[in-house]
């Protein structure tokens, strides 16, 4: 019984994680009804830079949780600036049939700048990765840790372990989602900034600077791209070329489970994802693990329709 509860509390943690590194996708998503590619490129260029403070500076961690996430905002708007720029205007000239409707800039688009877009932001994650590679050559790279300080030793709860730093990562999530959902449905700001998701045209037509809200919200979602990378590598203590694509992927897939433009989905769907890794790892191991992360977005994609009709009934 104790095995059981402690691998589905890691799981939920884990998932907390993923839920963490998904919220910007979502968030993205929602602003531009656009999937960035570059977004795992983007959060680990950010830790790149943070690592390289922290080891060839020796900054302090508040010094290198600011470069981080200010690395991963520069990255975002770069990205934005040259794959999305005419997102606006598009939505302006597409017809306005809301965020149900297959009108507003489809995925399979009429003239293929959708197509074009996915395709850049795939080059520029090849850019942002390389860029962080010749940073810091080595494939290890050290990241400033807090369970390092001692602060952070394992609780013993009714005979679970339970890791502090790993129950502060889950209440970090919990809150940013909560705090995020909450802007969304109870602010002028966030009425704003959903009618410029769902209704750019008309959102256009009352006055809302649609083209400033959604490189705002770009901004905003690749600043929690940055702070999921720092808390994520803080627990961790080290970053490697792989970590680009494991924030795309675990962020993909919890975006997936949950819905693509619902903040709040991410964390169910993170937490759904962290529990089948978990227990499927206790199963069958490090590639049983693996194995339930692929297989369930394959599931997930099928009973979905595939992920171009997803986005086109979301868009």
């Amino acid at each position: 019984v104790n095995e059981l509860l402690q691998t589905t509390l890691d799981g939920l943690l884990d998932g907390s994680a993923y839920a963490l590194v998904g919220l910007g996708l979502a968030l993205s998503f929602g602003t531009l009804r656009r999937l960035n590619l570059a977004y795992g490129a983007g959060a680990m260029l950010a830790a790149y830079v943070g690592a390289w403070l922290h080891h060839k500076h020796h900054m302090p961690v508040a010094v290198v949780a600011v470069a981080v996430v200010a690395t991963a905002v520069r990255s975002g708007l770069y990205v934005e600036r040259l794959c999305f720029a005419d997102a606006a205007g598009a939505s302006r000239a597409a017809p306005d049939t809301g965020a149900a409707g297959a009108g507003a800039l489809p995925v399979a688009g009429h003239d293929g700048r959708e197509v074009v877009a996915l395709a850049s932001t795939f080059a520029v994650w090849m850019q942002l990765e390389q860029l962080a590679v010749n940073l810091l050559p080595r494939h290890l790279n050290p990241f400033p840790t807090l369970a390092a300080s001692g602060q952070w030793s394992n609780w013993d709860v009714a005979g679970l372990v339970v890791r502090p730093d790993r129950v502060a990562l889950a209440a970090l999530a919990v809150a940013l989602t909560l705090a995020l959902v909450a802007w969304l449905r109870g602010t002028r700001g966030g009425l704003a900034w959903r009618a410029t998701a769902d209704r750019r045209v008309a959102a256009h037509l009352v006055g809302i600077p649609v083209a400033s809200v959604q490189r705002l919200g770009f901004a905003a979602a690749c600043a929690l791209s940055g702070v999921a990378a720092f808390a994520v590598l803080t627990i961790d203590g080290q970053v490697t070329p792989m970590f680009g694509m494991w924030v795309l992927v675990k962020g993909l897939v919890a975006v997936m489970l949950g819905g693509l433009a619902s903040i709040g989905g991410v964390l169910v769907g993170g937490w759904v994802l962290g529990l089948v890794e978990a227990h499927a790892q206790n199963l069958f191991g490090a590639l049983g693990r693996e194995f339930a992360t692929w297989a369930l977005l394959l599931v997930v994609l099928i009973r979905r329709g595939g992920l171009t009709q997803r986005l086109g009934r979301v868009a």
